[in-house]
């Protein structure tokens, strides 16, 4: 599981830029599942069992925040702007990587000396005073970095003691790395449903690759993965899950409640760890999308707990995503059962 969480973050992703990403999903999923396409919007689809019969649609997204290149000032210096939900107080000295045609360079964001400073910019700047440095003079930047190139933190994965692991877009590469574990247990243990599989892009944006997978899958059911917060110091247990708690089953009036408490059965039934999270409207997520399109979907949303949410060191738990991937397959092969009866 590090492995694979490790190729996942490592690999460039930005919201409308997942080319990268698809390809190693792609390359995963060729290995457990049948019909597995990437579509035009970037969201890679696979198929597993008779989804001619039913079909339970898995959804996790595979995009990542970052920047994108607005402007080359006269010293060479990169103006960006944000492509999802940065943490602008994480942004100032931070390593990045400018992705261009070329590959991949190097920056680091510029960031007053305090010896320069008056107190009044200690505070997260605003995303006008954001640029980044190459080591380059303009006319050399030119000749590498077109406008538009995206920009993602450049940061080195770690597996933290207690199989806990570190890095950048865990946000949703953990749920990605989920769904392929669930593919690997479905591949030994076959039901009599169809599961398809979208791993959607521009989550972090508006949330396009959720509802034209959703369009075009047209399930009967779908269950979306993502990351909530975990519990860390300044945050109240209420408000966020514990790491090793297991899925945070999410009960919101967008979602369905009937799946959303099979899941809790399931899991109680199967002694499967799980927590509960509490919304009391759109959950941010994937599955807002989802339960609207066509005349709605039922939707279920499980959330791996996450710490520095939007970070370069967002912290997730493997424990959590194999018994979240074990909920998943006893929930699939229970909704098998009931069909099976009818």
């Amino acid at each position: 599981m590090i492995k694979l969480l490790e190729r996942l973050c490592c690999t460039h992703g930005v919201s409308g830029r997942e080319d990268e990403i698809c390809k190693v999903i792609y390359d995963e999923m060729s290995n457990l599942a049948d019909n597995v396409k990437i579509d035009h919007n970037n969201n890679v689809i696979a198929q597993m069992g008779r989804v001619d019969r039913y079909n339970i649609m898995l959804d996790a997204h595979i995009d990542q925040i970052g920047f994108i290149v607005t402007y080359i000032d006269d010293n060479g210096f990169l103006k960006v702007s944000p492509v999802g939900g940065m943490d602008y107080r994480t942004v100032q000295d931070s390593r990045f990587k400018v992705c261009t045609e070329s590959g991949n360079i190097t920056a680091v964001a510029c960031c007053l000396p305090p010896h320069l400073s008056d107190g009044g910019e200690d505070k997260a700047p605003d995303s006008d005073s954001i640029f980044l440095d190459t080591g380059m003079p303009k006319e050399s930047v030119e000749k590498l970095v077109q406008l538009g190139d995206t920009v993602v933190m450049n940061v080195t994965p770690a597996e933290l003691l207690n199989g806990r692991f570190t890095c950048c877009a865990t946000d949703n590469r953990a749920c990605c790395a989920l769904l392929i574990r669930v593919a690997q247990l479905l591949k030994e243990s076959p039901t009599n449903v169809g599961v398809t599989f979208a791993f959607t892009s521009q989550e972090e944006t508006y949330g396009k690759g959720a509802l034209t997978s959703a369009y075009t899958i047209s399930p009967n059911e779908a269950i979306a993965a993502d990351v909530s917060f975990a519990r860390q110091g300044g945050v109240a247990d209420h408000e966020a899950g514990a790491l090793e708690g297991g899925a945070m089953i999410c009960i919101s009036p967008v979602l369905s409640r009937k799946m959303s408490y099979k899941l809790i059965d399931i899991a109680k039934d199967n002694s499967i760890p799980y927590q509960l999270e509490i919304v009391g409207g759109l959950t941010g997520t994937d599955a807002d999308k989802i339960s609207t399109v066509k005349s709605g979907i039922p939707t279920a949303l499980v959330s791996i707990p996450q710490r520095n949410m939007h970070t370069a060191a967002e912290i997730i738990s493997a424990a959590d995503i194999e018994n979240t991937a074990q909920l998943i397959c006893k929930y699939i092969e229970n909704r098998a059962g009931e069909i099976d009866e009818c």
